[in-house]
């Protein structure tokens, strides 16, 4: 199968986000597309599987002209889209998410679950995974979440597969086990986008890439044929020398402190963080960090321990109390638990804060929207204006819009989740500049993060898990990823 695109454009309003488009799919080919995010890579993704109509241009398919009103046309074409946030239903069991529109029924209308859990099966069977086909998907991780998005396409005739950061939360084992799958595709015939920021991916698993800023293509190129620095130059417009800018930040006083914390996923956790200090938890998924913050910020219940901030022993039973006592948590999933995406990007910067923008009874608008233009300016948000909705953001200015939620707070301490998951190199390094000058602000911050260089570079300290324990404390200098994974998988 071979799909062009041509002149492709996209207007929102008077927002424009595509502007003559150019690019080419081949089958058996793996196909970067890579971007800052806002770039436009996902509309245009969108655009060719029916998602959104064109505002201009032309998509043959074998010399074809082809235009899908709908994904599932596209899907029944053979082409899929796995999604950077993930389409599924919480409440389902996995196999009634496989199956959910494309339901197989017998003769007399009544659904073959034989032929459907035998597809499921063999479908997870071809990605190396073992999934309970009975499990609530809500009860899954988002690994296991993103490896049934991925088993979704593998129900159909696949030609052509869209890969949108497929790779953000799944453990090392599944991205190795996803880059087989991959391989294995493409010696099928079957052609394949590829959506990512990680250029390690990149160079490891792409035949060729194309570079878009600000709605338009800027280069197309092997693979081979490009390095780093150059991709970086294209995709923001300048030369990024540091990826991981220096932290000045003085390291002082002690201000949060977690004594011997046990939940339902993890035992006996003690670490402490001091004003200016960013600590760093790595491990592998499902080792407990995630749980451990979610039990901080009193989402999830503790069993024992104590957690102080600036000494005040605290009782945390609620996020309303976290918030409270000064603690922000920018959670690992941002769709279901960081954004209320109906809500417009001014009103959800100020929910948390709302109680400060209200004076005698009523509630401040012209205060309220001076505070969100200034976060929304120092982070670089990209949007219209303060009313737009958040569900029509990109992933990363999405991600934007949660961290100035919690910075406008201003947080005795900030906990930040997979902070850069699904957010482009340039914002990355925003984010990182971000975080060292709250950290010279004197705000203490705790990080979790699957990304073990980012751990590395920003890191003054390293707390590593593994199955729901504390398993090594590392300083900066002692840190290398070798003692990380070590620890992380249960070596001393």
């Amino acid at each position: 199968m071979k799909i062009e695109m041509s002149n492709i454009s996209k207007s929102f309003g008077t927002n424009k986000v595509l502007e003559a488009i150019d690019l080419t799919i081949n089958s058996a080919e793996v196909h970067a597309l890579m971007g800052e995010n806002g770039a436009g890579k996902s509309t245009l993704m969108n655009i060719l599987t029916g998602l959104f109509p064109a505002s201009g241009g032309n998509i043959t398919i074998d010399g074809q002209p082809k235009l899908f009103t709908n994904p599932q046309e596209a899907e029944q074409f053979g082409i899929s889209f796995i999604h950077q946030e993930m389409n599924t239903w919480k409440d389902l069991t996995v196999l009634e998410n496989l199956f959910l529109g494309r339901e197989i029924k017998g003769k007399f209308g009544l659904l073959d679950n034989k032929t459907m859990r035998k597809k499921a099966s063999s479908a997870f069977e071809q990605l190396g995974v073992s999934i309970d086909l009975d499990a609530e998907i809500g009860g899954l991780s988002v690994g296991q979440q993103q490896m049934v998005e991925i088993a979704k396409s593998f129900l159909s005739d696949l030609k052509i597969l869209i890969m949108d950061e497929p790779t953000a939360a799944l453990t090392e084992r599944e991205t190795e086990r996803l880059f087989s799958v991959i391989d294995g595709l493409k010696k099928r015939g079957v052609g394949i986008v590829y959506i990512s920021h990680r250029m390690e991916e990149i160079f490891k698993t792409t035949d060729y890439v194309t570079v878009m800023r600000d709605g338009l293509v800027i280069d197309t190129k092997k693979t081979a044929e490009t390095n780093v620095d150059e991709l970086v130059r294209k995709m923001v417009g300048r030369e990024i020398k540091d990826y991981y800018p220096e932290k000045t930040a003085e390291i002082r006083e002690l201000v949060f402190e977690a004594e011997h914390l046990s939940g339902e996923k993890f035992t006996d956790i003690s670490f402490s963080v001091k004003s200016g200090e960013i600590v760093g938890f790595a491990g592998l998924m499902g080792a407990g960090r995630t749980e451990v913050m979610r039990a901080i910020f009193g989402i999830d219940p503790l069993k024992s321990g104590i957690i102080r901030v600036n000494g005040k022993k605290l009782k945390i039973k609620t996020p309303a109390q976290a918030i409270q006592e000064g603690i922000g948590f920018l959670t690992e999933d941002r769709k279901e638990e960081g954004l209320v995406l109906d809500f417009s990007i001014k009103d959800n910067i100020t929910l948390p804060s709302t109680k400060d923008f209200v004076h005698r009874g009523l509630f401040d608008d012209k205060t309220a929207t001076t505070f969100v233009k200034t976060l929304s300016e120092r982070l670089k948000v990209k949007a219209t204006d303060e009313e737009q909705s958040v569900a029509s953001l990109s992933g990363g200015n999405q991600q934007k819009v949660v961290l100035a939620k919690w910075i406008g707070i201003a947080p005795k301490v900030l906990i930040l989740d997979e902070p850069t998951r699904g957010v482009d190199v340039g914002a990355k390094r925003e984010i990182y500049q971000l975080m060292n000058e709250l950290a010279e602000r004197g705000v203490p911050i705790i990080m979790v993060s699957s990304d073990l260089p980012e751990v590395l570079g920003v890191s003054d300290r390293i707390v590593v898990m593994h199955e729901g324990k504390i398993s090594g404390i590392l300083t900066k200098e002692e840190a290398t990823q070798e003692k990380i994974m070590q620890f992380a998988t249960g070596g001393k």
